[in-house]
Order: C-alpha cells, then sequence, then structure tokens
C-alpha cells in the first residue's frame, strides 16, 4: 500500500513481478473511464447505457476500446456521455488496466491498516519532534527514529497493562 506518489506502470509491475498485490490509489480519478466498468473476464468496457465495446487496438502505452457507432449514434445518454461523439473510443494506460483488476475489497482492507500506521508517523512527528532530525548522517537519524519509535511502543504496553479500575456505581436509596 502506498499514496498516490506511487501510482506509475513500472511501480504495478515491479510489484506485481514479486509476487505481492499492489494497492495504490490513482493521482487522477476524475477520468472518463470511471462511468465505464471493466469486464475482466472478456477484456471488454460496459458503457453506462450497458453496450459494451466491440474491440481494443494498442496506443501509447495502453490500449483503445472502440465502441459500435451504430449504439452511440442511436444513444439516449449521448448529450449526457462525457464522449458525445459518434463513434466512442475510451483510452485505458497500462497502469489504470492494472488498477482496475486489483479487487476493491482488499483496497479498501488495506487503506485501513495504512491509515492506522500512518496515524502513528503522524503522532511520532507532532509530539515526539520527529518533523526534522536532530542528528546529521543516515545512521543517526535511524537511531533517532528507532528510540522514537521504542518509547511510543513501551508507553502504549505501559498503557495496556495498567489494570482498569472498575467502576461501582452506588444505588442511593431514599428512605
Amino acid at each position: 500500500m502506498g499514496d498516490a506518489l506511487y501510482d506509475s506502470f513500472s511501480n504495478r509491475v515491479n510489484i506485481e513481478k514479486r509476487g505481492m498485490k499492489h494497492h495504490i490509489p490513482e493521482k487522477r480519478n476524475n477520468k472518463k473511464v470511471n462511468e465505464f466498468i471493466y469486464n475482466r473476464r472478456e477484456d471488454q468496457l460496459i458503457c453506462p447505457q450497458g453496450y459494451s465495446s466491440i474491440g481494443k487496438t494498442p496506443y501509447e502505452n495502453g490500449y483503445l476500446y472502440c465502441f459500435s457507432p451504430y449504439f452511440c449514434r442511436d444513444c439516449q445518454r449521448k448529450k449526457k456521455c462525457r464522449l458525445n461523439k459518434d463513434r466512442a473510443r475510451i483510452y485505458l494506460s497500462n497502469s489504470h488496466l492494472l488498477f482496475i483488476k486489483t479487487n476493491p475489497e482488499e483496497n479498501k482492507k488495506a487503506q485501513e491498516k495504512r491509515k492506522r500506521i500512518e496515524a502513528k508517523f503522524g503522532e511520532a512527528k507532532k509530539h515526539y519532534q520527529m518533523a526534522r532530525a536532530k542528528y546529521r548522517g543516515r545512521w543517526r537519524v535511524a537511531i533517532q527514529v528507532f528510540m522514537t519509535f521504542i518509547v511510543m511502543n513501551l508507553k502504549r504496553v505501559a498503557k495496556l497493562l495498567k489494570p482498569k479500575k472498575a467502576v461501582v456505581k452506588l444505588a442511593v436509596s431514599s428512605g
């Protein structure tokens, strides 16, 4: 899991080569293709009206998915469609194809885990002076980070081991 800064085809391919799954959000979310559904089994795009693409051709680090001119000419959504052409062609980059082939449920779970981890880094930055390194040199900074997170973990362990006080409610009787 990484942030959108790591969104590139080469990163996704390298991750897959190592037998891992990539959960990297895309840099741009407002793509024309987001209205369309990708059918993995048939390797087709399906438009919002339910028409499937009739083919694809390689084009500049991706593919152009083509739709039938007969369907697009008479389409009810023609004025609402972002393409607004007689023959719709949608470009999908190789990177976006790898992105949409990932499981969205797994992406959500990975993002939840990442939020918890990032929260700890934010805590270290805000409360433990990790915004800037105190020392120069890679190994000295590594020691500073290591010691900071040891302290954070020890404080958490102490908090978890501390016995919880039982709350006793007293019943007051009126007599």
